[in-house]
């Protein structure tokens, strides 16, 4: 379940922040977010005194995964990830590598307009990173400027 928290945090980051030059680096950001996510985690296995151990183990190991999940990202994953969001129908796949030897699958499961109006998209997404699976299920609606954002 870290792992998965972790991962949605980092796609959300990237759909957030694109390739803005003056944001911190990608595992810089990727490890503030699972470390929080970890944390969040953590809190919701752990029981009375032992609550804070998970706690803090829980934001140690998001740190480190969401620091390798931010690292293995780039700005060009974002932009497949923002294409398969904006053209691909519900329950059609678009896969891709990247240089890295990574490779993602995002697959839209539904489209819906919110309460404010915007056009939103369920969608998982499947990550292949250092041969490790990682899989994850997010929300994103299409902002005014065409670009799509995490709203969850």
């Amino acid at each position: 379940m870290n792992k998965l928290i972790t991962f949605f945090s980092i796609v959300s980051l990237f759909l957030l922040i694109g390739c803005n030059p003056s944001m911190p680096s990608k595992q810089t950001s990727g490890a503030a977010i699972g470390g929080i996510a970890g944390g969040i985690a953590g809190s919701q296995i752990g029981k009375g005194k032992g609550r804070d151990v998970a706690m803090i183990a829980g934001a140690l190991l998001g740190a480190a995964l969401g620091g390798a999940v931010g690292n293995s990202m780039d700005q060009t994953d974002v932009i497949k990830t923002q294409q398969a969001l904006e053209t691909a129908p519900d329950s059609s796949s678009v896969n891709w590598n990247n240089p890295n030897a990574n490779s993602y699958q995002v697959t839209p499961t539904s489209t819906f307009q919110n309460a404010q109006g915007q056009n939103c998209r369920d969608y998982t997404t499947v990550a292949i990173i250092e041969g490790k699976r990682e899989e994850m299920q997010g929300t994103a609606c299409r902002q005014a400027d065409g670009s799509w954002k995490a709203s969850n």
